[in-house]
């Protein structure tokens, strides 16, 4: 029997996948920081490196090899569909390791809070204004130091109900019904949540000067 998703599991899940993204404790996945490791190598400079990260998750991590590695997502302490588990965890994984390139402590609260605006996509922007917080380009540490305790509190909200609204408690109770066909349901879920976008705003968010922001 499938449950209806609330917001405190969106939230619940969100914290799950953040710590697992850091530690790197699902078998078969790097964490974010060997992650960030990995694409900081090279000679190019760090957005196209950011770039080449994003174009992996957008596929690499979509075929069936990567997500049967993911068991420990089904058994997550959280009533979560593991098709939505899933998205979550590597998306989570991915802006951490971006946030991670830029330099970012991925540790503090408040930077975890940005990482999880990045998963409203285009929303993030409107996420944050809602706040009182207005970035046109990469989050200065200045900026992220007068992040309230009270505006991570208000980010969290807003981001567990746009994500509520974005998988839907009748798509997701569907798609719980189809965890032995997880792999195939993947794919068609990472089109649904554009990646590609996500990957985006993080970049935006955590990496971009204005100079290089500005068209």
């Amino acid at each position: 029997m499938a449950e209806k998703i609330s917001e405190g599991k969106i939230m619940q899940a969100l914290d799950w996948a953040y710590e697992k993204a850091l530690d790197g404790s699902i078998p078969g996945t790097d964490s974010a920081y060997e992650m960030a490791d990995n694409y900081l190598k090279g000679e190019e400079d760090l957005v196209a490196k950011v770039n080449s990260l994003i174009r992996w998750q957008n596929t690499k991590s979509v075929t069936t090899g990567f997500v049967s590695g993911l068991g420990g997502v089904i058994t997550m302490p959280v009533a979560i569909p593991a098709s939505i588990a899933t998205v979550m965890y590597v998306q989570i994984r991915m802006i951490t390791a971006i946030a991670v390139m830029g330099g970012y402590d991925v540790k503090d609260d408040r930077v975890k809070a940005l990482v999880y605006t990045c998963l409203a996509g285009n929303a993030a922007k409107d996420i944050l204004k809602g706040t009182g917080i207005v970035i046109g380009s990469k989050m200065s540490a200045q900026l992220i130091k007068s992040i309230s305790k009270e505006t991570i509190f208000a980010i969290n909200k807003m981001v567990g109900f746009r994500l509520l609204t974005k998988f839907g408690q009748k798509g997701a109770i569907n798609l719980g019904k189809m965890i032995p066909l997880v792999g195939g349901v993947i794919g068609g879920t990472f089109d649904g949540l554009s990646t590609n976008v996500v990957g985006n705003v993080a970049r935006k968010t955590f990496i971009e000067s204005s100079a290089v922001n500005e068209s």
